[in-house]
């Protein structure tokens, strides 16, 4: 009886975004499953490209000659039955294609790589004496280096030769030769005494294979044994040589030492309780840990996942991001072992993969990791946490754009297990939903450690700073608090919003300001590499001497960025040892973690950073914390932004005085009666939640609207701005008087990578027709984007800059 199998395919468009039925040649019948990779044929058959098997059928209402697969390219299903319906949940409600969802949840080394090969169809035409001596195949970048594609081509027109695309695999498995001793502690006394004496190197090998059974070639070379000499065992019949399969471990050579459960406080003993009685009742309940910095929300997760994994069930914990991997990845690894698998973008491919292997083997029952982690293949969930879940890097800025907070909740249904969202400042959209007792609110009110007080917060108005002629980025009162920790040998942890030298490059005879060539946007100065360069697309060039405009050389550097106010920091304490941590710091493979394990030594006094510093950092030694501009975040355009500046205040603030010594915060700040810095102050999360709640509700944003942001980028503003009317007036006819349209606008930055941006949002409260007027919009799409006029669309964006 036949086989059918219907496949998604890796071509992402509306047209394609849709099953298509294969028939399962003999070969694979009793190996082909659903979920596995395949390699099909499609369009004029020599296109070959990779799919997706999501059914397998014995009937097909398809009436006309099937196509067969060409071959698999897994041994086992690589997404299970949950990440197939998943794909669907991400498809309707992230308006991305079905295939783009599937690709998101795989390692990005199993997205498949196309090679073009032309095949000789006649091997018994001259051409093969000419062009095809080895195979009847080469490949298309070989043929173009011969300098041969010219005559392929002509016999193509002849249908001698036929343009193939072929799928390639880039998941390669790393494998350890491993040598086998096939002596006998008999026959090689007998082999030893037959050697000559001149062969000392044989001698050796037959020596270290008598005690050796098992070791890998390395073991042999390091004790003087070539390759060679192995090959000669090898002919002579000593040993055999065996490939075994390892893992590329991120962690190799590290030493993990073993912590035991702390005793919980009341408060925490009750988050745990609660928790795990809806674990054990198998219900999918979301509970939001609000916690004060310093409450012990790591040790409520860990002693959560250890009663799960206790009864046979597995754990997925997000963390933000890779800045807060490291100390993380080191609580878990203690507590839990090998039973710990990390997925992070602060991986190699090779060792993602890896990761992610030991998770779909079962080798592995914990996943900690970042936003993708959230497409652990594992089985039997018991938890999910989301920790930090009010952090905007949870969302995804290109197709399909998910937001992980919501896969974890549409899991936690799947699995009937319990979804824990923590967070010192939960989002308001969290907050709300706790208020209403969608989710179940856990209150944390006091630190863990008992000898630990919340630290005492000091705003220093930067205005008066001025009136005082101070011009440096520290105040007087900020440069007192640095010298008394110098003293004490004690740290502080520096925070300055903005990467780089400088903001950017200003002549003073013209007010001309260096912009990106590509972006609406000026270069930023970077001192490191002697650069300026664009932070949107990457452009770089050199610091300019004489004002590009009118030739002054007058140019001079304006603004603050982490490099510069490290060089100022050092004239001012000569003396201390300062440690910088932003994107250019921490662009190598395990800066992050390095740069932390020196702090963590006091190897440094003072952590300078950006904002990836305000989280996660847990050193019983740092007593002073010090934001240099508060007001960053403050002047964007965005209804978030009162939001961020709270969040990220509170957070940096509690990175001080975690253990027995006090700590101390000052947020410098042009706007000192912001109600965001007074309430950070104050550690008031309550007030500040009523107070912007109220803020929200007037200005109708989010909670009280759902929103979605409709962008259309292209080369020319103008074909840009017309599609966005265009989109604009269909929305206005589809949509009821209730619904709120803003724009359409110019994106803020206009244009980005030589693409004008234009935007719109609508807020709405109940629109039953907006999901398919979306799709539609889409679908209509498709036709622009042979022109480069793209349009995508943002559910709930968390970003409206």
């Amino acid at each position: 009886m036949p086989l059918f199998a219907e496949v998604i395919v890796d071509v992402p468009t509306m047209q394609t975004d849709q099953p298509f039925t294969y028939i399962v040649p003999d070969e694979l019948l009793d190996v082909i499953e659903v979920g596995m990779r395949v390699e099909v044929p499609f369009g004029d058959g020599n296109r070959h490209i990779q799919g997706f098997v999501t059914a397998l059928s014995q009937t097909s209402t398809y009436e006309e000659k099937l196509k067969p697969i060409i071959r698999m390219l897994d041994l086992s299903p690589v997404l299970n039955q949950e990440l197939l319906a998943l794909a669907d949940y991400m498809k309707e409600t992230t308006y991305a294609f079905k295939i783009t969802c599937l690709q998101t949840m795989l390692p990005s080394v199993m997205k498949a790589e196309y090679q073009k090969k032309i095949v000789l169809k006649d091997p018994s035409h001259p051409a093969k004496q000419q062009y095809f001596l080895e195979s009847n195949e080469i490949d298309w970048q070989e043929a173009e280096e011969m300098g041969i594609l010219r005559q392929l081509k002509k016999l193509r027109e002849e249908n001698i030769v036929e343009l193939r695309y072929v799928v390639k695999k880039k998941n390669k498995v790393k494998k350890i030769r491993y040598v086998n001793s096939l002596l006998t502690p008999r026959n090689a006394a007998g082999i030893y005494q037959e050697i000559d004496n001149r062969a000392a190197r044989q001698k050796q090998l037959v020596e270290l294979l008598e005690n050796n059974a098992h070791q890998p070639t390395a073991f042999f070379t390091k004790q003087g044994i070539s390759t060679a000499v192995l090959k000669q065992g090898e002919k002579k019949g000593w040993l055999s040589f065996e490939e075994v399969e390892a893992y590329r471990d991120p962690h190799q050579g590290k030493v993990f030492n073993k912590t035991s459960a702390l005793s919980l406080n009341n408060e925490q003993q009750q988050a745990v309780d609660k928790i795990l009685a809806a674990e054990k009742k198998a219900k999918d309940e979301v509970f939001l840990l609000e916690g004060i910095t310093g409450s012990g929300k790591t040790e409520i997760y860990l002693q959560s996942i250890s009663t799960v994994l206790a009864a046979g069930k597995t754990a997925i914990m997000l963390v933000p991001e890779i800045a807060l991997t490291p100390q993380m990845v080191e609580r878990f690894k203690s507590r839990l072992g090998d039973a710990v698998a990390v997925l992070h973008s602060g991986l190699s491919q090779g060792e993602r993969y890896d990761e992610w292997r030991k998770i779909e083997r079962g080798e592995a029952q914990v996943v900690v990791g970042a936003r993708s982690a959230i497409f652990a293949p594992l089985e039997n969930i018991g938890i999910i946490i989301v920790d930090e879940e009010h952090e905007s890097s949870y969302k995804q800025d290109e197709a399909p754009r998910y937001h992980a907070r919501d896969l974890a909740i549409w899991r936690g249904k799947y699995h009937h297990c319990p979804v824990v969202l923590g967070s010192a400042t939960p989002s308001l959209e969290s907050r709300a939903r706790a208020q209403k007792d969608i989710y179940h609110l856990l209150l944390l009110s006091k630190r863990a450690d008992p000898a630990a007080n919340l630290p005492s917060i000091e705003i220093v108005d930067l205005k008066k700073e001025y009136e005082r002629k101070n011009m440096s980025n520290f105040s007087k009162e900020l440069q007192t608090k640095i010298a008394d920790r110098l003293e004490k040998k004690e740290q502080s942890v520096l925070m300055l919003n903005r990467r780089g030298y400088s903001s950017f490059v200003m002549c003073r005879d013209c007010g001309y300001v260096l912009p990106c060539p590509n972006c609406d946007i000026s270069l930023t100065l970077h001192m490191d590499t002697k650069t300026m360069r664009c932070h949107y697309c990457g452009h770089e060039e050199g610091i300019p001497k004489h004002c590009p405009e009118c030739g002054s050389n007058k140019i001079r550097y304006y603004g603050t960025g982490t490099q510069k106010v490290q060089e100022e920091l050092q004239e001012l304490f000569p003396s201390a040892r300062i440690l910088r941590m932003d994107v250019d710091t921490t662009r190598r493979k395990g800066a992050h973690e390095r740069i932390l394990q020196k702090f963590g030594a006091q190897e440094a006094d003072i952590l300078l950073g950006t904002q990836m510093i305000a989280k996660g950092l847990d050193y019983p030694n740092i007593t002073l914390v010090g934001v240099l501009n508060a007001d960053t975040a403050l002047n964007l355009p965005d209804f978030r932004s009162n939001e961020r500046t709270f969040q990220l205040l509170t957070q940096v603030a509690g990175r001080a005085g975690r253990a027995e010594k006090a700590g101390e915060v000052i947020i410098q700040s042009f706007n000192p009666d912001h109600h965001a810095i007074v309430l950070a102050q104050k550690q008031d999360y309550e007030t500040f939640y009523k107070q912007e709640m109220f803020l929200r509700h007037q200005s109708g944003y989010s909670p009280y609207y759902f929103t979605v942001k409709i962008t259309c980028s292209h080369q020319e503003e103008q074909v840009a701005a017309k599609k966005m009317f265009q989109i604009a007036q269909e929305v206005k006819t589809a949509l009821s008087s209730d619904s709120i349209i803003l724009g359409p606008t110019p994106a803020s930055i206009a244009r980005v990578k030589n693409r004008y941006q234009y935007q719109m949002i609508i807020k709405y409260k109940k629109e039953p027709a907006l999901s398919q007027m979306l799709k539609k919009i889409l679908d209509n799409s498709q036709k622009d984007q042979r022109k480069s006029l793209y349009v995508a669309i943002d559910n709930e964006p968390v970003n409206f800059i």
